[in-house]
């Protein structure tokens, strides 16, 4: 079982049963996961000179933790369905 990079619309975790890493729904899913982690990145690299400019009052680095936490859950759900756990 694959766990998907997305959830139902009960928030439910969504998974993916098939022996075939070719299939339509798996090429999906590393495209879904593909450009989360790109995403990520770009995220990362703004967030990440928030802390470093002086100039950076309260509300950028509230806004930049916000944006921050989003691609972080994304990475984690890619993490832990990679390493095969589907708790």
């Amino acid at each position: 079982m694959r766990l998907l990079p997305w959830t139902g619309t009960d928030g439910k975790a969504c998974y993916l049963s098939t022996d075939d890493p070719g299939s339509l729904l798996s090429r999906l899913a590393d495209d879904v996961e593909a450009a989360q982690l790109a995403s990520a990145e770009t995220v990362l690299a703004g967030a990440g000179a928030v802390p470093h400019d002086d100039k950076s009052g309260e509300r950028s680095v509230r806004f930049a933790l916000t944006r921050a936490v989003e691609p972080l859950g994304d990475v984690l759900r890619i993490a832990v369905s990679r390493r095969g756990d589907t708790r």
